[in-house]
Formats: C-alpha cells, structure tokens, sequence
C-alpha cells in the first residue's frame, strides 16, 4: 500500500426533512402539529431523521479509528475549499452527490447511502457497514472509481455553468420558453416548457421521467391501432417492454430533451432530442425577453440568466468528478 497523504475526510451531509421543519416552526412539537395537521404520518418523519442520524454516528465513529474529520451542511459547499488531502465523503441522497462533485475537483468521493429502504442510491455505492473499504483504498491511492463528466453551458457573455447530473433551460415560471435551437446543421425557433440537458450519470433521473412520459402516451394511444393489428394476424398483443427502459448515454455524451414542444405558424417541432458530443454541440439562442434561466443539476438557486441576446451553447465540460466504486 502506497503511503497516505490524506489528512481529513470531509463528511458533507443534508439536512433531514424533519430539521428542515423544525428550523421553520421552531420546535418540535409545532413541527409535528403542522405535518399531522396536513393528514402526513409525522412518524415517517421521524424514522427518517433517526435512521439518518444512526448512519451519520456510525460513520464518524468509524472513521475517527482511522483519520481525522469534520461534517459540514451541504450550504456550505459554494465557500468550501476542498483539499488534495482530503477525502470526501457524502452521506444521503443521490442528489447530494450531484451537489457536491461540482466543488469536489476531482477528488475521490466516497457516497454512503445512509437508508437502502427510502433511497435507490444509483450514485451511493458504498452503506455504513462497508464504506470503510472505500476509504481505505482511497487513502492507499488503490481506489478504483467511476469518472463522470460534467455537462457545461457557456454564454456568450463569458459566464458558464456546470452540471452533474442536467442542465434545465427555460423560464423560470410556468409559461413558455421562446428560443431559437441550432442542432446538427439544423436551426428552428421553439415554444416549449424548456429543454433537459442530461449526462451520463443524471439520465436516470429527470430525464428518464421525460422518457416515461413519452413512452407512456405513446403506448395508452398506440394501444387500440396495435389491437386491431394483432386481432387481423390472429396474434396476441406483446407486453409493452419499453415503458420502463432508461435511455443510454456514454460518460463522454450528453442527451437533449424538448419538454411539450408547441407546433404553430411559427414554431417548430423537428429538433426534439438528440447526442451532443465532442463532435457535435446543441446552440440555444434566448427569445425571452425576462424569466430566461438556465440551472444545474434540480437547484433553482444555481442559475444563469437566460433572457433575449444570450445564446449558449451546450457541451462536455472539461471537468468530471470521480465517484469511488466498492
């Protein structure tokens, strides 16, 4: 084993919903009032927060056996300088993951899914029974890791954003996004409710539920014509496999979707999804004269104003993070 240089292991974790309340409302019980109050199981909340805090205590005490560390709140992450020295360590949601690989410069993290029964944990490799593996590698320069680039919108101003998981473009209300679209030597102008960027790593998340959607329409109308085909060749129907299929994309691809793209006089609905690649970049030219954004990775609060003149264009970033694998 090669020697350690690795001085702390930074914990990063979110608050529970339960915290998230009580910080509202004050106190516990004014908490339990308003969730019961509402008709939602205050208990469910929490078991969460206990089975949460089970998990965290078992970490930090696992850890303090073999190296120095300290827990921050996810809100800190915009300020926290991470270190070559540190090892990074996420324990909660697979979104958190996401939140933090954009500040993590490519240092080894090592994600702990904290409750296997509430979280599917797609990003969350390791629980607090096996993670001490993860950190041990990562502390004999043994790790073996998923590398995930980012996806990255720049502006013509100069100003750029990364994401983890997907970009959004589009309001920041619920009305139309208007935009002109240049895709594969194609150009369209669009009304639509915005457009999903994913990457590799995030098309099993929002956009899978794109997907979920088309497929879901396409098969409840689809039905009568396939009956009727099936009837006249004496044919029973075949199960409809698809519904639940995720789209594949390449860590070194992005996928685009078109969300409720509206077809006019004006508008058009060719360019609705497609591959963006180092080969072949997605150019959006802003229409909307206030309310533009574009965000990363599901947090409205990373943001980019997207209003008219902006055009951006959307690719793979340079950077990536690494996810360590058990």
């Amino acid at each position: 084993m090669k020697t350690n240089n690795k001085e702390y292991a930074i914990i990063v974790r979110s608050k529970t919903r339960l915290e998230a309340l009580i910080e509202r409302f004050n106190t516990k019980a004014q908490t339990k009032f308003y969730i019961e109050s509402l008709g939602s199981n205050y208990e469910d909340y929490e078991r969460e927060h206990e089975i949460f805090y089970a998990s965290l205590n078992s970490v930090q005490t696992q850890l303090s056996k073999i190296i120095k560390h300290k827990t921050i709140d996810r809100s800190f992450l915009p300020s926290y300088i991470f270190s070559k020295n540190n090892i990074i360590i996420v324990i909660g949601q697979d979104g958190l993951v996401a939140n933090t690989a954009k500040y993590s410069k490519g240092i080894p993290m090592v994600a702990i899914n904290p409750d296997k029964l509430r979280y599917d944990g797609i990003l969350l490799p390791f629980d607090p029974a096996n993670f001490i593996m993860g950190v041990e590698s990562v502390m004999g320069n043994q790790q073996q890791v998923r590398n995930v680039r980012f996806a990255e919108a720049k502006l013509n101003d100069g100003q750029s954003l990364l994401a983890f998981n997907d970009l959004f473009i589009g309001p920041s209300t619920h009305v139309s996004a208007r935009y002109n679209i240049s895709f594969a030597g194609k150009t369209e102008e669009h009304s639509s409710s915005g457009l999903i960027v994913s990457t590799a790593a995030g098309a099993t998340g929002w956009l899978s539920s794109i997907f979920n959607m088309a497929y879901g329409i396409s098969d409840r109308f689809d039905s009568p014509r396939k009956s009727k085909r099936s009837k006249s060749m004496k044919k029973a129907p075949q199960p409809q496999e698809h519904i639940h299929k995720r789209p594949q994309v390449k860590n070194d691809e992005l996928l685009f979707a078109v969300r409720e793209p509206f077809k006019s006089i004006r508008t058009q609905t060719d360019i609705v999804a497609g591959i963006v690649n180092n080969r072949q970049q997605l150019v959006i030219e802003s229409l909307m004269p206030t309310k533009g954004i574009i965000f990363s990775d599901g947090i409205e609060t990373d943001f980019i104003k997207f209003n008219s003149g902006s055009i951006a264009t959307i690719g793979i970033a340079s950077n990536s993070a690494n996810i360590v694998t058990s």
